[in-house]
């Protein structure tokens, strides 16, 4: 999709929730929330989607009051950050609202479909700048033959993927006059209340946290900046993705491969191919893995906020590109498995440390948003989720994209919108090793 222009904003609101005789029960006015260990350990800026949808699509006014609706529902979204005394984060639930924009374009959806990475989408997309106060923005263009683009912008420590796609497929309900189904669940003190006494199993202030004084985290190619990053995608058919599983599966009919596990393989191989690194050089992927269904008794899927942590699979540069599909799929399927009840369980515990003074001298290890984790990557897997059957009404989504990655070597996998099916991945690389990656990402030697 290449940039749309004359793109005219005709409302710009903050849109609080709507409150009915019908609501669902109510927190207290301005009841405080404290993040959980799991809402901290994860990036602490907005993230960004875009959808477009063909016409038909019900006019602005019914999607404004099924948002409106759908914010009762999941009222952090209109709520805003505050801190304790000792800095840290919570959430004030204030119904202060969200930034809802609307807009028209004079030209057709079909004029700019599909949706190009590189392109700039600054008008089709609220702007998530540094220190935006308010937690979701929203902004609704509507074109000239009644297509719509939709651009989200929600900040990343009040939900993961799991939770904003509740909230969106719920906001898509209200819209049609459905109920909303499934309510999301609020139960923190029992997802992430602390063994007693608490063991703390692992190393959790070397993985997802560090001291704040002391050694500071090494920080590859410091000084390289946005204007360096180049967002591309990549479509992987069905029957490429076939292909994929009989390598990795190695010809044993008794090892299931998932697409995730085959797709991830492959993309591990080539961006370390068009690196260039030294052999010897160690290269890992951080990937997401979601604690509801691993947490024993399962986390009921509903549950709202963020309750992922990360699996770290490592191999040396040499070992990835010589060897096996098999071996490598291998090595990232024992490093999920360890990530499982009882190391959700450490970590909880880890996170009374993070109350009073204590939190104050902890940060996350993420990278920042600008920094290149050259030799790594990370991957976000959305695969199981339910982005791409969003319907207002008008049919499923022509396209989705989550545009603007912030950090090279971050990938996000999503099922594809076309018609065919199979997985679309967006990734944020260095431009010098763009064209490289184009050239070689759909071949298996």
């Amino acid at each position: 999709m290449e940039a749309v222009e004359a793109v005219q904003v005709t409302c710009d609101i903050l849109l609080e929730p709507y409150h009915s005789p019908f609501s669902p029960p109510q927190f207290p006015q301005n009841a405080e929330f404290p993040l959980t260990p799991f809402d901290v350990a994860t990036y602490n800026c907005h993230i960004c989607i875009l959808y477009a949808f063909r016409p038909p699509m019900p006019d602005n006014a019914a999607l404004r009051e099924g948002l409106a609706r759908a914010l009762v529902y999941f009222p952090h979204l209109a709520g805003r950050f505050d801190s304790d005394e000792y800095g840290y984060p919570k959430v004030v639930l204030n119904d202060a609202g969200i930034r809802l924009k609307e807009a028209i374009a004079p030209s057709t959806l079909e004029e700019h479909l599909p949706f190009d990475p590189s392109a700039s989408f600054l008008t089709l997309h609220p702007h998530p700048a540094e220190g935006v106060e308010v937690l979701l923005q929203i902004q609704l263009t509507r074109f000239s033959c009644g297509g719509l683009t939709l651009g989200i912008t929600v900040h990343h420590h009040i939900a993961d993927g799991s939770s904003l796609c509740h909230f969106l497929l719920t906001w898509a309900k209200l819209v049609q006059g459905r109920d909303v189904g499934t309510m999301p669940f609020f139960g923190w003190s029992s997802v992430c209340a602390p063994r007693i006494p608490a063991r703390v199993e692992f190393d959790h202030l070397g993985v997802e946290f560090r001291p704040k004084s002391g050694a500071t985290r090494p920080r590859t190619n410091v000084g390289i900046n946005l204007s360096k990053m180049c967002n591309q995608s990549f479509h992987f058919s069905n029957e490429f993705i076939g292909k994929l599983k009989a390598i990795v599966n190695g010809g044993d009919p008794g090892q299931r491969v998932t697409t995730f596990l085959s797709v991830l393989t492959h993309i591990w191989k080539k961006i370390t191919f068009v690196r260039r690194l030294p052999d010897n050089e160690m290269t890992q992927v951080r990937l997401t893995v979601n604690g509801r269904p691993r947490i024993k008794p399962p986390v009921p899927p509903e549950y709202y906020g963020n309750l992922v942590l990360w699996a770290h699979p490592k191999l040396t540069v040499g070992e990835v590109l010589r060897s096996s599909y098999s071996h490598v799929a291998q090595v990232i399927r024992e490093a999920i498995v360890k990530v499982d009840d009882g190391y959700f369980r450490s970590f909880m515990d880890f996170g009374e440390q993070l109350k009073g003074k204590g939190g104050a001298e902890i940060v996350v290890t993420l990278p920042e948003v600008g920094d290149f984790l050259n030799p790594n990557i990370e991957i976000s897997s959305w695969l199981s989720l339910q982005f791409h059957q969003l319907d207002f009404g008008g049919g499923v989504p022509a396209a989705l994209l989550t545009p603007g990655l912030p950090v090279e070597g971050l990938m996000m996998l999503v099922p594809s919108c076309g018609e065919g099916g199979g997985v679309d991945l967006h990734l944020c690389l260095e431009k010098s090793q763009a064209a490289n990656m184009r050239q070689v990402m759909h071949s298996l030697d």
